[in-house]
């Protein structure tokens, strides 16, 4: 394993795109770009008072950026090729703020969120409460919704268990979603339009977070500890990789595709975006190369 960067905050949304790893410097307020072998790495302006949350690429190669805010976050803004931001789809009508966003090969952008504020949710959590987090009070089902290149914007799941990372198969077909709250994978059919449909289980047993895909169609996601995870379709585990710190999202790439870069950090919901600058860009061999989005 090599430790291509150190001494962040909180590193989330990796994204391989044009040779590099991108990701969101949570904390600073930065999207960042790094050589996959660590020799160099820049900050990339996205635009005043804008802190990247989650990041993804449209076709034609402009940046689509959901913002995270402390009041209502139903924005995504799209940057254009002189620098300039401009919203992409009216997303007022949304149930909730937004989270996590992939961009599949058509140009359709998914994007999720959850009905509650997350932070104040998870400080006030009791651990002797043997209550499911579904079960807590102030907790609210999570959402799917797709903008379409038209900016057509459309819900497509209202019952997501607090939905997180997602990935979707080369051929556009499949969308897998992580429900970080009930440990699940659950991937959905895509039709032609980019609906969903067929909603199931993917693999369960997990702590779910940024998921990517590779070519023998197994998902890389984190077991729930100090440990990333390869998992095939019904919950097998195929390979692991153990850490000193949580990994909070995983992407493959490199030149073969064969890379397996690891966003780490120590979580403190107390103060997750500030104090212990303990995040960490990892890179280690992966045994299949990536397919798929992101």
């Amino acid at each position: 394993m090599k430790t291509l960067l150190d001494d962040l905050i909180l590193v989330e949304s990796p994204r391989w795109h044009d040779g590099r790893l991108w990701f969101c410097h949570w904390g600073a307020g930065e999207v960042i770009a790094v050589d996959p072998d660590g020799g160099g790495h820049e900050v990339m302006p996205v635009g005043p008072g804008v802190d990247p949350h989650t990041i993804g690429w449209l076709r034609d190669g402009r940046l689509l950026v959901v913002p995270k805010n402390p009041g209502p976050g139903r924005r995504l803004l799209r940057r254009e090729p002189g620098g300039t931001l401009a919203p992409h789809g009216d997303l007022a009508s949304l149930p909730g703020d937004l989270n996590e966003l992939v961009v599949d090969g058509r140009g359709n952008a998914y994007v999720n969120g959850v009905g509650f504020p997350f932070l104040e949710f998870i400080r006030t959590v009791d651990p002797a409460d043997p209550r499911p987090l579904t079960e807590r009070p102030g907790y609210r089902p999570g959402f799917i919704a797709l903008i379409r290149p038209d900016g057509t914007v459309l819900v497509l799941d209202d019952d997501l268990a607090f939905p997180n990372g997602m990935a979707i198969t080369p051929d556009n077909r499949t969308l897998i979603v992580s429900e970080s709250f009930t440990g699940r994978l659950t991937a959905f059919d895509i039709a032609g339009d980019g609906t969903l449909s067929g909603r199931r289980t993917f693999a369960e047993g997990l702590g779910p977070d940024g998921i990517c895909l590779d070519a023998d169609g197994a998902v890389w996601t984190s077991s729930g500890g100090n440990e990333a995870v390869r998992v095939a379709e019904g919950g097998k585990i195929l390979d692991r990789v153990e850490l000193d710190r949580a990994p909070f999202a995983l992407m493959l790439g490199g030149a073969d595709g064969r890379t397996l870069f690891i966003m780490a950090a120590k979580w403190n919901p107390q103060n997750p975006f500030g104090g212990e600058r303990t995040g960490r860009v990892l890179a280690v061999p992966a045994p299949a190369r990536h397919v798929g989005w992101p």
